[in-house]
């Protein structure tokens, strides 16, 4: 038999939970290969609908599987009450100095007609994101690996957040664990999207104003943080 024929077979023979994973890592290498411009959001958006989006949706589809793309009454009080815990979080980091200097990520002002378009590219990297992480590596393999699943993609999130503020990288492992919980609670990707999309979206815009909460009392609070805030 010749090594195409025995990869061939090799494929057919492998499970929904191998393929997903192997994918997973192809287009995570993929993801940290293809080089955008910091500065160049759209870009980014296109990178990021390709691989984390088109790509997961498209191998589920052939599958028949499901990635979380689903809305019903659980998704609903989850999406509420992910997003509700996680304000506080978003309200006080725009306001430690770390954040304020890096974010927004992608040049804009609060004049609605560029803030708004911003916001909206944002959004679909966030769902890309999101279908990414929650969907093809935690929800869609939750049949086989069950509450594990939410446990699959921190390290890689983690991996992805180098470069952002230190107490950004400090948090993304433990967010992408809530983040997966919820989603496999739900078995929907709505509630991480929704958390991360929203919340990306306020803290840009808390950002390009004045702090809502003096940094001094942020900082006075968190300095017995491991990094620099």
């Amino acid at each position: 038999m010749s090594v195409h024929a025995r990869l061939r077979a090799a494929a057919g023979e492998s499970t929904w939970l191998q393929r997903s994973l192997i994918v997973g890592l192809v287009l995570s290498v993929a993801w940290s290969s293809w080089s955008v411009s910091p500065t160049d959001l759209s870009a980014r958006v296109v990178r990021d609908v390709v691989l984390f989006l088109l790509i997961p949706a498209g191998l589920a589809l052939t599958h028949g599987r499901e990635l979380g793309f689903r809305v019903d009454r659980r998704a609903l009080r989850d999406t509420l009450a992910l997003a509700a815990f996680v304000f506080p979080f978003y309200l006080v980091g725009a306001s430690l100095p770390s954040i304020r200097a890096y974010y927004p990520m992608w040049e804009t002002s609060t004049a609605l007609g560029e803030f708004l378009p911003h916001a909206l590219q944002q959004l679909l990297v966030v769902v890309a994101a999101e279908t990414y992480y929650r969907g093809l590596l935690c929800v869609g393999v939750s049949d086989e690996f069950g509450a594990k699943s939410v446990f699959i993609s921190p390290i890689v999130y983690a991996l992805h957040h180098v470069g952002k503020p230190p107490i950004e990288l400090l948090l993304s492992g433990p967010t992408d664990v809530l983040f997966g919980a919820v989603d496999y609670h739900s078995q929907s990707i709505l509630p991480s999207i929704v958390a991360h999309g929203l919340g990306l979206t306020l803290l840009d815009w808390l950002a390009l104003h004045e702090p809502v909460i003096p940094p001094e009392t942020v900082l006075n609070a968190l300095r017995w943080l491991p990094v620099p805030l």
